[in-house]
Order: structure tokens, then sequence, then C-alpha cells
């Protein structure tokens, strides 16, 4: 595939996938440009997060085309698509309890420059500096998410796979949550979001796109979000 100005950085056609012998996928279709924040609603099993896992390469039986700039990434290993740049941060967060925040903030190898500094870190997840020597269990959910989120900026990653960023936490943190993940996407990140929380991220989204049955079957802009409530709302069982 031979990227032009007019690629999309992230390209998926046709995506199927299972688990085990059960489909999860049925052919997810969708783009991705550099810089967008789009975001996949539905409702819960509809296939959201199973895309982030196919993208990865950590859902082992798949089928159909993954491409980010420019690579074809349709068959090979999770670390392959982390080294080309992509980084992903599960709902449940993969925190280490045994390890400290300082620790668990290095684990991740460094796949690019230009990942954030400790200090550009802190400024984003202030609570974390103060927390440096605690282990993972003494956090709170909260901060296991800026700590998961942290972690994979240091990277030097550049396109964010975001699974369920404020799933089970209070509402002040969720707007901590928003506005980190508004001045990442002013970076210049490109951010691929699963949230059920569409209040949230009508906030900060770019586009939608609506997954139902393991496809996508409709994409939305923000600005038509008004236009298109009542389906929106049709569509996540509200």
């Amino acid at each position: 595939m031979t990227e032009t100005a007019t690629t999309p950085l992230l390209k998926i056609r046709d995506l199927e996938g299972w688990y085990g012998e059960s489909k999860a996928l049925h052919g997810v279709s969708l783009t991705l440009r550099k810089g967008e924040l789009l975001t996949l609603i539905g409702r819960n099993g509809a296939g959201k997060t199973s895309t982030l896992r196919a993208v990865m390469g950590l859902m082992r039986k798949r089928r159909g085309g993954i491409y980010y700039a420019g690579r074809d990434l349709s068959q090979t290993p999770p670390e392959i698509a982390a080294r080309s740049g992509l980084a992903y941060c599960p709902e449940e967060r993969g925190i280490f309890g045994s390890l400290t925040v300082a620790e668990n903030l290095v684990l991740p190898p460094i796949i690019a420059a230009g990942g954030m500094t400790d200090a550009e870190l802190f400024e984003l997840f202030p609570n974390l500096k103060a927390r440096l020597s605690s282990p993972g269990t003494k956090l709170s959910g909260g901060e296991q998410q800026m700590l998961a989120i942290a972690r994979i900026l240091r990277t030097g990653a550049t396109t964010l796979l975001l699974d369920e960023p404020t799933e089970g936490l209070a509402p002040v943190i969720v707007k901590q949550i928003g506005a980190v993940i508004a001045a990442l996407k002013t970076r210049g990140y490109t951010i691929l979001l699963v949230e059920q929380n569409f209040r949230f991220a009508a906030k900060i989204a770019d586009r939608f796109c609506v997954v139902e049955h393991g496809r996508v079957v409709e994409s939305i802009d923000r600005g038509d979000i008004a236009a298109n409530e009542r389906k929106i709302q049709s569509y996540l069982g509200v």
C-alpha cells in the first residue's frame, strides 16, 4: 500500500475477528486521519473493544485489512504494531500492583523519539508526581488510569487506542481525563477512543463511528450530533 497525502493514517477494511469459535467482528471498516479523535460508540458487546484488540494484534484469529502509516499490519503480532507507533491502553489498565508508580512508568520500551519527558507527564498528571513511590495497589481508580495513559506517552507512540478511560471513575476525575485527552489532541496525537459515556465523548471527539453487531453501521461528524441525537440514543439503548 503506497502512502500519499490523502491516505488515512489508519485504515481498517472488512475486519473480522474471533475469540475461539465465537465471531466478534463481522466486517469492521473505518478510517482515522492524522490528528483526528475518532470515538467508537455502541452497546456493550457491540465489538468496540474487539476492534482495538484486533488492530493491535491481540485477537489471534482475524481476517481483513489493517493499514497504519502505509504499512500492512493485518497479520503482524502486537509487538510489531506497537513498534509502528500504535499504543493501546486497555480498560483494565494493566497496572502492576507490586511495582511503584515510578517503576510502572518505565515498563514499556521507548519505540520512537519524541515521547513525553517526566516533566511533561507530571504537568499533565500532577497526582502521579506525588505518588511516585506508591505501589500500584495503593492507587485510586483515577490514578491508575492516569498512570496507564502516562506510561504509553513515554514511548514515543503517536497514535493512541484508548479503551473506556472513564469507566467507573468519579465525575471530577472524568473531567480531568477529558482535559488530558483534549490536551493530547492539541499536541497532535491521533486518538481512537472507545467510550460508553457519550456526553463525555461529545465534548472532545471529531467524529463518531457507531458499532453494532461487530460492524460499523454509521459515521457521524461532531457537527451533526444534534441532528442525530435521537438516532444515537437508539444505538446506545438509552
